[in-house]
């Protein structure tokens, strides 16, 4: 009879318990299903500034939604971005999405700003009013960076982006097609510490527009495609040429600039040199010192599987 009532006792408790959880959100059916659903975002903080005033603020800004499964994962692949910098000792990164932040006061204390999201007409940056935000982010010598198809402008913003960036995809004479590049060396530059040569199938744009002569620009990942992707009239003008992919822009105020072509296929993301030569531009953009060995990377291959725009079959 003990054990009876002893047992109902127990049974009787843990509903309460389970009551409880429920009401004071220690455990919800919601918590299993986030951590189930690829699509659910909600555990990504935006728009959050850092705890610390004193910590390096880098701002990534994902694009809107774009192109099917698995690419132009621009919101995913950002937290993944924001994952990895904060193994990086004081340093703050700050997310924001949709193509430009709901309150601009975020650029605000700003070391770097980056962009990865859908360029060309529709290019967020160049819309009413954000030009404006971004020269006078340009004008302190804050950092930018801009990643895949964010590198992509109208010919018609040439001087504003030459001027910040020191290169970008101009349509017709640019081309983008998808092939593995063949990374055989690395510069010795900040950018490339701890990363090790590395072959990757991406849609790496070539055939950049840089500005005549340049002496900012440093090409950082450059390999040779093959002659039947060079999709323009231009390119094709140079088969065999080895590409620039990836540069950095010194520009004339101290201000630090950052081009990256790949960045298509969410996937490589996994990819640890891919992933630390990102880190590591972006870091170098903000200012900060770039470790001997490279920046911290570590990422639970599980992460490319979260926070994905839900986008239906490929």
């Amino acid at each position: 009879m003990f054990c009876c009532v002893h047992a109902r006792r127990l049974f009787v408790g843990s509903l309460v318990l389970g009551a409880a959880a429920f009401a004071y959100g220690w455990f919800s059916w919601s918590t299993v299903q986030a951590a189930d659903d690829p699509f659910d975002q909600s555990g990504v903080p935006l728009e959050v500034e850092p705890k610390d005033a004193k910590a390096n603020k880098i701002v990534l800004v994902a694009g809107r939604q774009s192109h099917g499964p698995g690419d132009h994962e621009f919101f995913a692949g950002c937290a993944i971005l924001m994952k990895v910098l904060q193994q990086t000792p004081n340093v703050a990164p700050v997310m924001a999405r949709d193509g430009w932040p709901k309150n601009e006061k975020i650029f605000e204390g700003a070391k770097s700003v980056v962009f990865y999201m859908d360029g060309g007409g529709g290019h967020p940056i160049i819309q009413k009013g954000h030009k404006e935000v971004v020269q006078k982010l340009m004008d302190q010598g804050i950092g930018f960076a801009n990643l895949h198809y964010a590198v992509e402008y109208p010919k018609s913003q040439s001087e504003h982006v030459l001027d910040w960036l020191g290169g970008y995809y101009e349509t017709g004479f640019s081309t983008n097609p998808h092939w593995a590049a063949d990374f055989k060396s690395m510069p010795q530059h900040p950018i490339t510490r701890g990363v090790k040569p590395f072959n990757i199938r991406d849609e790496w744009y070539f055939n950049i527009r840089f500005a005549p002569e340049s002496k900012s620009v440093t090409p950082i990942l450059k390999a040779t495609p093959p002659d039947n992707v060079r999709g323009t009239e231009a390119a094709r003008q140079n088969k065999g040429r080895e590409e620039i992919v990836a540069w950095t822009h010194e520009r004339a105020n101290g201000g630090r600039s950052f081009g990256f072509t790949g960045g298509h296929t969410h996937k490589n993301w996994g990819d640890e040199n891919f992933r630390r030569l990102v880190t590591n531009a972006i870091l170098w953009t903000a200012k900060i010192e770039v470790p001997a060995e490279g920046a911290k990377v570590e990422l639970d291959p599980a992460e490319l599987n979260k926070n994905l725009d839900r986008k239906g079959k490929k």
